[in-house]
């Protein structure tokens, strides 16, 4: 029995150790989290030239800021693991957490019904509401209703859920989804386009970025129909995964108001072009 003891103790000790050790590799090197996004979503996410304002190395080059990259330098403190940003096209966000290529989707990605299908999200890490982004001097600026948009050439990003509300307006001329918003920007502000949907703090970087342009804001009762899930935004992850727990921990220790101050300030010091 005292042999059987003594072995009893030496497994709890090394169990002990081993959990201790979970965000640690096998050569003793703290564990990454591999977060993706695209890097090219204002102010949620960015690329800039350096490491001013907080901004942190993309694994390809350069360096990423935003509000997404503040959230997920919270999360890598929380889980006490080396953060390690990965550019991705936003289509290849979830074959690339599915597959492993990274760990988890800090995105500015809402937890949508089909998503969820797929993929885990953990709580919401912030909401919005969806606008038009028009030009200052153009036929839609004094809109203030959906109506008013008839016969305005919309458009938003390919694979997300504002390009499926466009058909709430009616009358409207749904253009082709675009790949990003820097290219439905350079749309807009070549004529090819009249207006693009997007959620309010990528609105207002736009504006801030591009002074031309505005963005409509609407009353409840005037503007687009969407559930809370779709304008919320949340960390996608692998079915399953034992990080969701956690990462739900450390988002419930970030106060409302740190969160607004943070995306204040990702509008803040978001790139000028």
């Amino acid at each position: 029995m005292k042999y059987f003891a003594g072995f009893l103790a030496v497994v709890l000790c090394f169990g002990a150790l081993a959990g201790c050790a979970k965000t640690n590799n096998n050569d003793g090197a703290r564990a990454q989290l591999r977060v993706g996004l695209e890097c090219d979503y204002a102010p949620f996410n960015w690329t800039q030239n350096d490491d001013s304002n907080g901004a942190v190395p993309i694994e390809s080059g350069n360096y990423a800021g935003g509000y997404d990259v503040e959230i997920a330098k919270a999360l890598a403190e929380g889980l006490d693991m080396d953060l390690v940003i990965v550019k991705t096209d936003w289509d290849g966000l979830l074959p690339s957490l599915t597959s492993g290529k990274i760990d988890v989707i800090i995105a500015g990605m809402s937890p949508t019904a089909e998503r969820k299908e797929s993929i885990d999200f953990s709580d919401n890490y912030y909401i919005s509401d969806l606008v038009i982004v028009v030009s200052k001097d153009g036929p839609f600026a004094s809109a203030d209703c959906l109506d008013e948009f008839a016969g305005a050439k919309i458009t938003a990003q390919q694979s997300t859920f504002h390009y499926t509300v466009i058909d709430q307006i009616e009358g409207v001329d749904k253009q082709t989804a675009m790949t990003d918003f820097p290219t439905m920007i350079m749309a807009l502000n070549s004529g090819r386009i009249d207006g693009y949907i997007s959620e309010r703090p990528g609105a207002i970087s736009a504006a801030l970025a591009n002074p031309n342009l505005t963005y409509i804001a609407f009353d409840e009762a005037l503007g687009f129909t969407y559930t809370l899930d779709e304008v919320a935004i949340a960390v996608g992850l692998k079915k399953g995964s034992d990080l969701l727990a956690r990462i739900n921990e450390i988002l419930a220790g970030i106060s409302e108001a740190a969160r607004q101050q943070m995306m204040e300030n990702a509008i803040k010091n978001q790139p000028a072009g």
